[in-house]
């Protein structure tokens, strides 16, 4: 067999993509550390299934970095930017002029030319955008105010890659077209402002139009095909005036930002992103030189330390500068320390344009590559160790509560906690806040909000909110398991308060009851909110408005008698007798459900039938 031959290569790179980047997610690293271990199994220095020639492939792969520049265009619009513009210009834009100017003196410090530290400072300002989003999603750390930074910090980086691919040919002063033939200065910077002019131009009035009748034909792949003909062409152009296609694209993203197509031009264009970007992070792990890494095995991993330990403290002192409370600082200081795969994007470009030599790029992807493979571990850490460690120091810090003796006492001011707080204060009606968030204390208070910090579930601190003078005390913190141990304390210690509280299912409401808290005072979260978009859904679908309110009222009733007779069986585990008995009542449900379905229909029929006559 060839194993040289491009259907076998595409076999090894597909099959090394299924079976490593799913096992790499499942257990917590990542999609593009997946591809970055899938190529450093098949590449040359492990089983050398894809031979020691990959640049071809490279070359291919690297227009799913064009795309993804695409992409990161399309979604830089105005609203969004308005919204980050303080962490995005001043965090994002003094961490990448600070480590720009940090690394390049230290680039010095080795022996390297002006030109080649610059570029060094540039290429290292990055973080994985890849990585670092995927963790915050998948621990919901992007809700909290750090991953509001973190992506502002991010979005900044991806957006200074762009000048960055501009400046590397004037570090090299080597300037050519598509064809390799020299343009002057004057001449090559007419074309450059002439082609972003025609880009800008083309993309406001000249794309629409083409997009729109495209549409208009409803053939999906023409529409696809015109996505994909856009960024190359523009990449081509960019190209042929000696600057990055990247950059051409990202510009053309940019004025599509705003257009009515932009959904659609992202679902299109994704899929061939994702894949050719997964491409080219295999293509770099299989050019990881693991034998350049033994032979210089403490100059590499003393560089890695170097990197992550340097982007730390950057951060960390602009965190300290802006006043970031510690744990958001670590966190946001931490999980940027890496390098990214922009990093890999601007080393290919600088080698191309000779900025840095070939062993030297190749010193540095092992850098990058390696300081990825670790980001994972370091928030392993930070998740097990630092991070509990700091919620008990905020646990212990004392209360700012001073002395209140109002009706309603509310724990837990957040997205649910806030509309009750504001219907209190809208009627003028005295109420005492807490919340254990010191951020969202800070940020509450600056619109006005009178909150104090203060963790709920000690007793002490509700006794100072002046729970013996209380009549209703709402629980509308997230924890549930928390706020059933503060409804258990208080309804022990002040029996005649009223507790009302979110939970978040059933389990939690057979809990609450079991606590002695009444079932009419129980909130599960969802729960209301469903119901009135359901009811919604019926009446957008023809069903007379009085039909569908009884329907979900109905639906209500059913879903209460099901809960209350759970109650009874459910000791905090679920045992045989719990699970038949929910299969039995699921079963008299639908029943009923079907019942009321076919009276239903009854009633419809009769009205339609009074109708006609």
């Amino acid at each position: 067999m060839d194993y040289t031959h491009i259907f076998f290569q595409a076999f090894i790179y597909l099959l090394a993509t299924v079976i490593t980047v799913p096992i790499a997610k499942k257990i917590g690293l990542g999609a593009v550390l997946g591809y970055l271990i899938a190529g450093i199994i098949i590449g040359p220095f492990v089983l050398g299934l894809v031979g020691n020639n990959t640049d071809s492939v490279m070359h291919i792969a690297e227009f799913g970095v064009v795309m993804m520049l695409f992409l990161v265009g399309l979604e830089l619009r105005p609203a969004m930017l308005w919204e980050l513009r303080k962490p995005l210009l001043f965090t994002g834009g003094l961490q990448v002029i600070l480590t720009i100017g940090v690394i390049t003196l230290i680039a010095k410090f080795f022996g390297l030319s002006n030109a080649s530290a610059i570029a060094i400072g540039m290429i290292f300002t990055s973080s994985s955008t890849a990585i670092v989003l995927q963790m915050l999603n998948e621990k919901g750390w992007i809700k909290l105010e750090a991953g509001s930074t973190i992506f502002a910090v991010l979005l900044f980086q991806d957006i200074a890659v762009i000048p960055m691919l501009s400046l590397f040919p004037l570090l090299s002063n080597k300037v050519s077209n598509l064809d390799g033939n020299s343009l002057s200065g004057i001449k090559q910077t007419i074309l450059i402002f002439s082609l972003i002019a025609a880009i800008i131009l083309s993309g406001k009035y000249l794309v629409r139009p083409i997009f729109k009748f495209i549409a208009s034909s409803k053939l999906h792949e023409a529409f696809t095909a015109l996505a994909l003909l856009l960024v190359i062409g523009i990449s081509l152009a960019m190209q042929y005036v000696g600057l990055s296609p990247a950059l051409g694209a990202f510009l053309a993203g940019v004025v599509l930002a705003e257009s009515e197509y932009r959904h659609e031009l992202e679902a299109d264009i994704q899929p061939f992103k994702g894949l050719l970007l997964g491409l080219f992070f295999i293509s770099v792990g299989s050019n990881i030189n693991f034998l350049l890494i033994s032979q210089h095995l403490a100059l590499i991993m003393s560089l890695v330390l170097l990197l992550v330990v340097t982007k730390f403290l950057v951060l960390f002192i602009l965190g300290n500068i802006f006043k970031k409370q510690l744990r958001d600082n670590l966190m946001t200081s931490m999980i940027l320390a890496q390098g990214g795969e922009f990093c890999f994007v601007l080393l290919s470009y600088a080698t191309k344009e000779e900025v840095l030599s070939s062993n030297l790029s190749k010193e540095l992807v092992a850098v990058v590559a390696l300081s990825m493979l670790i980001t994972p571990l370091v928030m392993l850490f930070y998740e097990k160790a630092i991070e509990p460690y700091l919620s008990k120091a905020q646990l212990n810090q004392e209360s700012d509560v001073v002395g209140q003796e109002n009706p309603v006492i509310i724990a837990g001011f957040g997205r649910f906690g806030q509309i009750i707080g504001r219907l209190m204060l809208a009627n003028k009606i005295g109420t005492t806040v807490l919340d254990i968030d010191a951020n969202q204390v800070e940020n509450v208070r600056k619109f006005g909000f009178k909150v104090f910090f203060g963790d709920a579930k000690r007793i002490e601190v509700l006794n100072t909110a002046g729970l013996s003078h209380a009549k209703v005390l709402v629980l509308a913190i997230d924890d549930s398991e928390a706020a059933l141990q503060i409804a258990g304390i208080v309804h022990t210690t002040y029996p005649n308060i009223k507790i009302l509280m979110r939970v978040h299912s059933r389990t939690h409401v057979y809990d609450a009851i079991k606590k002695g808290i009444s079932f009419e005072n129980i909130y599960r979260e969802t729960f209301d909110s469903a119901l009135n978009m359901a009811t919604n859904t019926l009446t957008a679908l023809g069903f007379e408005e009085n039909i569908a309110n009884n329907l979900t009222v109905k639906f209500k009733q059913t879903d209460e008698e099901s809960l209350l007779k759970m109650t009874n069986l459910y000791d905090g585990k679920i045992t045989d007798d719990y699970i038949s008995e929910v299969k039995k009542t699921m079963g008299d449900y639908i029943t009923q459900s079907e019942n009321h379905n076919k009276e239903l229909e009854e009633i419809l029929t009769a009205d339609l039938e009074t109708m006609d006559k």
